[in-house]
C-alpha cells in the first residue's frame, strides 16, 4: 500500500527517479513513455466535446521535450490534429528526448523549429483548443531568458487552454518562486507526486488544476 506522501521537493522527486532507474532497473525511456501517455490521456479528456480539435505542443530542449514528443505520438494515434514546435534544434536533443524526436521524424511528422527570437506562429496558437507546455521540467533552476521568455509570453497571451507537463515552465517546484516568467497553466499533469512549490509562493497562481498521475515508479519507493 502506498505511503501517504502528499508533496515532494524537486530533489526528492529527482532522487526517486534516479533510484527507480539505477537501482531497480526501470528504463528511463519507459518512464518517459508512461508520462507522455498519461498527459495525452488528460488532454483527450479535455477535448472530448470539442469538434475537430487542434493541439499545439511546445517543446524545450530537455527531457520535458521528450515527454512532448511522446504526447504528440499518442494524440496522432487518437486522430487529433496537432502541431509540434521545438524551441531550439533537433540536433541538440539528447538521450531519451532525442530518441522520441527521431521516432516522430521517422513517422514523417514535422517538428517545427523556433528560432532564437522565440517567435511562435500566433495564429496557430490562437487556433489550438489546447496548448501543451513541454518547455521545462522540475530541474529548471535559473532565470528564463529569450527565446523561452518570448515563447512563454506568447503562450500566456494567446492560448485558450494550457496543460503543463509535470510543472508549469518557469516555476520552482520546491519554493513556488517564479524564474522571471511562468506559463499560466489551466491544468498541470504532474508525475508520481504533487510538488511542494505548487502550494507555496506563487505556485497556486500558475498551476491551475493539478492532476497527479502514475508513470511507473516502483511502489516500494513511494
Amino acid at each position: 500500500m502506498r505511503k501517504k506522501i502528499n508533496t515532494v521537493t524537486v530533489q526528492q522527486i529527482q532522487n526517486l527517479d534516479k533510484i527507480a532507474i539505477e537501482k531497480y532497473g526501470v528504463p528511463s525511456l519507459a518512464l518517459m513513455e508512461n508520462a507522455g501517455r498519461q498527459v495525452a490521456a488528460e488532454a483527450l479528456k479535455s477535448l472530448a466535446r470539442v469538434k475537430s480539435p487542434r493541439v499545439c505542443i511546445i517543446c524545450g530542449s530537455g527531457n520535458n521535450a521528450g515527454d512532448g514528443f511522446v504526447i504528440a505520438r499518442h494524440l496522432i494515434n487518437a486522430g487529433i490534429k496537432i502541431s509540434v514546435f521545438l524551441v531550439g534544434k533537433g540536433s541538440q536533443l539528447k538521450n531519451d528526448a532525442a530518441l522520441n524526436y527521431r521516432i516522430l521524424k521517422k513517422l514523417k511528422y514535422p517538428v517545427m523549429e523556433v528560432g532564437m527570437a522565440g517567435r511562435l506562429p500566433v495564429r496557430d496558437i490562437k487556433k489550438a483548443d489546447i496548448i501543451i507546455d513541454a518547455l521545462f521540467g522540475v530541474g529548471l533552476n535559473r532565470e528564463v531568458l529569450d527565446p523561452f521568455r518570448n515563447v512563454i509570453d506568447t503562450i500566456n497571451k494567446n492560448g485558450k487552454k494550457i496543460i503543463s507537463v509535470d510543472i508549469p515552465s518557469g516555476l520552482n517546484g520546491t519554493t513556488g518562486a517564479i524564474y522571471g516568467i511562468c506559463v499560466q497553466a489551466d491544468k498541470t499533469v504532474t508525475f508520481t507526486f504533487s510538488k511542494k512549490g505548487f502550494l507555496r509562493g506563487q505556485g497556486p497562481n500558475y498551476t491551475g488544476k493539478v492532476v497527479v498521475v502514475d508513470i511507473g515508479i516502483p511502489v516500494q519507493l513511494t
